[in-house]
């Protein structure tokens, strides 16, 4: 099999969609860059104070990243779902996970817990960014959300909180792109200054999570709306390898939607981040956490098998 183009370096804005539209060029914004300088801490905080959030390119080395690459699309490879080579991450728009594995919700555990891919997403080069943005030692949730997104998939604008509130105060996502992500292959993206909504914000806040049946404050505007109305942006950008966005649980972020026309699945994980002296919320760690549902990974998208049509959205 010949392998694929490689993705571009730059962003495409005609290839930035959500929704199934276009994201009119006047709404739509680069995610700014910072430079990563562990002697900087203060800068990177007042940074992401500002802006909501923190962009810091290439921080796990290439190798590690491919990888993790190499590992999780091997797996998936291996029930049907990803073609050789599997470094290029090309879905085949079938699946034999069903079929093949008694358990999904064990199966996508093995996938998540992958040595390579820990490296990566609770490795040596994140541990010094979280201890230095928090500016004391950082402790990562055991409880990974690896996302391997292909064509007609995509995730909704939404908010973190409430449901990693348990514990600490101080919990930040921190994103990891494993491998390349281009516009058309559904990259993250944050609604500029929605860190500031006070009017979605606070009823997020209120939300009681213990409650049985209680859920997320849902955005009914669609992200193009929602950015027109309030004056704001669609903030993304052309990832990298090793590439990380680092927020709290109060901006809005989802992805752009994936229509790479050659099939590519887009390969990312978040991993919550807190101050280690804080308590941690016993849902997500431990060798077999819970999860938000108490259901572990099966809860997981990724637990389910990547055989929607490309067509969809």
């Amino acid at each position: 099999m010949t392998e694929a183009p490689p993705c571009p370096s730059g962003l495409d804005r005609t290839e930035c969609r959500v929704q199934g539209q276009v994201i009119p060029q006047d709404l739509l914004g680069e995610l700014r860059e910072t430079a990563f300088d562990r002697a900087q801490g203060d800068v990177l905080r007042q940074r992401l104070e500002e802006d909501g959030y923190l962009l810091l390119r290439r921080i796990t080395a290439e190798d590690l990243v491919r990888a993790a690459r190499e590992e999780v699309f091997g797996r998936l490879a291996e029930v049907g779902e990803i073609r050789q080579p599997v470094v290029e991450g090309i879905a085949t728009g079938t699946s034999r996970r069903r079929e093949m594995v008694a358990d999904l919700g064990k199966f996508w555990q093995s996938v998540s817990e992958g040595p390579a891919l820990r490296r990566v997403s609770h490795g040596v080069a994140i541990q010094q960014v979280m201890d230095t943005v928090l500016g004391e030692p950082a402790r990562a949730q055991d409880y990974i959300f690896l996302r391997p997104s292909v064509p007609g998939r995509a995730t909704n604008l939404h908010y973190d909180f409430p449901f990693f509130a348990r514990g600490s105060s101080r919990i930040y996502t921190v994103w990891t792109a494993i491998g390349a992500i281009a516009a058309c292959e559904g990259p993250l993206v944050v609604v500029e200054g929605s860190h500031h909504f006070r009017d979605l914000i606070d009823p997020v806040l209120q939300i009681d999570y213990s409650s049985p049946g209680s859920g997320q404050v849902s955005i009914t505007s669609s992200a193009i709306e929602l950015a027109r109305e309030r004056k704001s942006r669609l903030l993304t950008t052309a990832f990298q390898p090793g590439d990380v966005l680092i927020f709290g649980m109060t901006i809005l972020h989802g992805s752009l939607d994936n229509h790479s026309p050659i099939g590519r699945a887009r390969l990312s994980s978040d991993v919550r981040w807190q101050p280690a002296s804080d308590p941690i919320d016993p849902r997500y760690v431990g060798p077999n956490p819970p999860g938000t549902t108490g259901a572990g990974y099966g809860e997981l998208n990724g637990a389910k098998p990547l055989d929607v049509p490309w067509h969809v959205r």
